[in-house]
C-alpha cells in the first residue's frame, strides 16, 4: 500500500498543514522562551477545534489558508486520515507540555518540546510527516483503523 493512496478518501492540502506546523513550531518556541502557559492552552484550543469540531474554525488553520492564497501556492493534496493521526499526536504533545508546566517539571517540558519540535519542523522543511508514517504502518497491520 503506497503512501499515496487516499486511505480514508480525504484529502488535505499539505501545504496549508506545513504552514500550520510553521504556526505550531513557532508557538512551541515562544513558549519555551516565555513559560507562559496561555501559548499552550491556545494550541491545545486549536488541535480540539481543528480535530473534534471544524477545522474551518482553527484560527491556525484559517491563516494558513490565508497565507497560502497570498502566496499563490499550488495545492497539494495528502491524505487526511493520516494528517488527522498526527494532529492527534500534537495534541498529547500540547496536553504533556501542558502538564508538566504545571508540574514544574522544566526537563520534562523541554524533551516533549524537542520531540514534538522536531516532528512539526521534519514535516514543515522536508514534508516528512512521523504522524503520518506511524498511521500507514497501523493500517497494514490494523485495515480499520480511523474509519
Amino acid at each position: 500500500m503506497p503512501n499515496s493512496c487516499p486511505l480514508n478518501f480525504e484529502r488535505v492540502d499539505s501545504n496549508v498543514s506545513r504552514l500550520s506546523a510553521l504556526f505550531v513550531a513557532s508557538l512551541v518556541i515562544l513558549y519555551l522562551f516565555s513559560s507562559n502557559v496561555y501559548i499552550l492552552i491556545f494550541l491545545a484550543l486549536d488541535f480540539i477545534i481543528k480535530l473534534f469540531l471544524n477545522k474551518e474554525f482553527s484560527p491556525i488553520s484559517m491563516l494558513s489558508k490565508q497565507i497560502k492564497s497570498l502566496f499563490r501556492m499550488k495545492e497539494k493534496f495528502a491524505d487526511g486520515g493520516a494528517k488527522r493521526l498526527a494532529g492527534m499526536f500534537g495534541l498529547l504533545f500540547v496536553f504533556l507540555l501542558i502538564i508538566a508546566h504545571f508540574l514544574n517539571a522544566p526537563f520534562i517540558s523541554l524533551v516533549v518540546a524537542a520531540i514534538f519540535l522536531s516532528c512539526s519542523l521534519l514535516d514543515l522543511f522536508f514534508s516528512y510527516c512521523i504522524g503520518c508514517k506511524i498511521y500507514f504502518i497501523i493500517k497494514r497491520v490494523y485495515p480499520a483503523f480511523m474509519s
